[in-house]
């Protein structure tokens, strides 16, 4: 448990300084989605390009694993979405719930656990499940958000504009320049490179000060506090226990890559549904709550499952 809890530490301690800065007033009542526009608009899709820009396609060599983790995640997103439409909510607050339930922290909490439990080796399966979970997935629930917010019913002029507002979304442009650099192999110059870098790793730290910015500011009542509770063991529970069900039963994968499935599929929520709520202006309470209860959590849930990875 002492690993786990060096490693989710530093979460805890961005989170607590966002909370802190703004309840003793160093930032203002607006530093939150200031800060959270910063991540949107320069250091998230700096992150994403660099990410898919340095991807080679021989890792994707993994059709079992990839097909097990997406799955997943994409029965989780949809089951969530579906259920949160017929108790009658908004088609884009429905997606970003969806979506905080099926989001593992892949980048933040998964690199480091999956070193110290596998090895570098691990690293293939980490940016996997990283595109999967950061470009696929959270651009599925883009889509999703973009069709709810639009007023148009006549159906071309719906996709016409939502596919405009799309080319101008920067979390949609990062990656399919990402994707093109990658397929064509461009060279990427090296001031470049670093320039990304520097933007890049500065994604999560600012993501989780502006949830802990957000969080100081901001109140729920009982019903949100009762979605936050069941989503959460939606993330920490189902979508682990339906990872390994599909592993081992149904694509019946060897030992290392049903081990790195379902520990990538127990991580806590990241950051990336808050990040969406924050920019489209929607109800943030649900999503930034869960993101610190399903960390807090996954001490116990991720202490509970390395034994049973190591004994495997």
């Amino acid at each position: 448990m002492l690993s786990t809890f060096s490693i989710l530490l530093p979460i805890f301690g961005l989170i607590l300084a966002g909370y802190a800065c703004r309840r003793f007033n160093v930032l203002g009542p607006t530093s939150a989605s200031e800060l959270n526009r910063f991540v949107v608009w320069l250091a998230l899709p700096a992150l994403l390009f660099r990410t898919l820009a340095r991807a080679s396609w021989k890792m994707f060599d993994k059709p079992g694993f990839i097909a097990a983790f997406w799955i997943a995640c994409a029965v989780v997103f949809i089951a969530v979405l579906v259920a949160r439409l017929l108790k009658g909510q908004h088609l884009a607050d429905a997606s970003i719930e969806g979506i905080a339930a099926s989001y593992p922290n892949v980048a933040y909490v998964g690199i480091p656990l999956c070193k110290l439990v596998f090895g570098p080796s691990s690293i293939t399966f980490v940016m996997i499940a990283t595109i999967l979970v950061v470009c696929i997935l959270f651009g599925c629930a883009l889509i999703l958000i973009e069709f709810g917010l639009q007023a148009e019913r006549r159906p071309h002029r719906l996709i016409l504009k939502v596919l405009n507002r799309l080319m101008h979304n920067p979390l949609v442009v990062a990656p399919l320049a990402g994707t093109i650099v990658c397929v064509l192999q461009l060279p990427v110059p090296g001031a470049l490179e670093e320039f990304l870098d520097l933007l890049g790793t500065a994604a999560s730290p600012c993501a989780l000060v502006s949830l802990g910015l957000f969080l100081a500011q901001s109140r729920s009542d009982a019903k949100a506090r009762h979605e936050v509770w069941w989503l959460t063991g939606v993330r920490l529970f189902v979508q682990p226990a339906l990872t390994w069900l599909l592993v081992t039963h149904v694509f019946h994968l060897q030992s290392m890559e049903v081990k790195a499935a379902v520990l990538l599929a127990a991580l806590p929520t990241g950051t990336g549904p808050y990040m969406l709520a924050e920019y489209y202006e929607r109800e943030a309470h649900i999503t930034s709550r869960m993101i610190l209860l399903s960390t807090i959590g996954s001490l116990v849930t991720l202490s509970l499952l390395l034994p049973w990875i190591q004994h495997q």
